[in-house]
């Protein structure tokens, strides 16, 4: 490799691409990841979150208890069951769900340092609306009291990950009545909607989210578009 190549490789790695979605079903978004961790791993592309509003879909972790999706959940919403770590959540409208395909060797090699950062973000941008949250000790996601506002799941794959979080922002929250979300019994969830009393615009939300990424993991907004 040439000196410019280099630099060249050095200057892509500090770049992030968002690619903003829209509204899309599951599995079309599930196989795009794929293919971009593999572009990810052989550095044909910077690291990239995509941000998407779903259509309704059950998913669970690879090692989820499939208990917690209850029989009294709503059966015209598909389920699947996915590389991540976790156990059963719920996407669906007024939610925003971002998947970061980072190359971690370029940040740190710790999951739990991702992880922990990932929260930071939302935290963060939760901030911004003047909801107060935080970590609970042995638990990921992110929190308001009792109530989880952000769940996590990821895999890392060479150090490259996928999957991600979603934050529920005008979110029906009667899906959660279907399963137990994330496996934990004893608390509830709630949206930025309701502790705001007011529908909230996903796409400010969404921005917001995308500058606390780049401040938290330091890096600059790729110029290049798509992948």
């Amino acid at each position: 490799m040439s000196e410019m190549q280099s630099i060249q490789t050095v200057s892509e790695m500090s770049e992030i691409n968002f690619l903003q979605l829209g509204r899309e079903p599951y599995e079309p978004i599930w196989e795009m990841q794929k293919e971009l961790v593999l572009k990810r791993q052989q550095g044909l592309v910077p690291d990239t979150v995509i941000m998407v509003e779903h259509d309704p879909v059950y998913t669970l972790g690879k090692n989820a208890d499939e208990n917690h999706l209850l029989q009294s959940r709503r059966d015209d919403v598909p389920t699947f069951t996915v590389e991540r770590g976790g156990d059963v959540t719920f996407h669906g409208p007024g939610q925003i769900v971002g998947y970061p395909i980072l190359d971690l060797h370029d940040h740190q090699l710790s999951i739990n340092w991702y992880m922990r950062s990932l929260e930071e973000v939302l935290i963060r941008t939760l901030a911004e609306f003047c909801i107060e949250s935080e970590r609970r000790e042995g638990l990921t996601g992110v929190w308001v009291e009792d109530r989880k506002i952000a769940s996590l799941g990821v895999r890392v794959s060479r150090w490259v990950t996928m999957h991600g979080f979603a934050l529920n922002v005008n979110t029906d929250l009667s899906y959660f009545d279907g399963i137990i979300p994330c496996g934990i019994f004893e608390c509830g969830v709630t949206s930025m909607e309701s502790i705001l009393g007011e529908e909230l615009v996903l796409e400010v939300v969404q921005k917001k989210i995308e500058q606390m990424f780049v401040n938290v993991f330091d890096l600059k907004v790729s110029e290049r578009a798509g992948f």
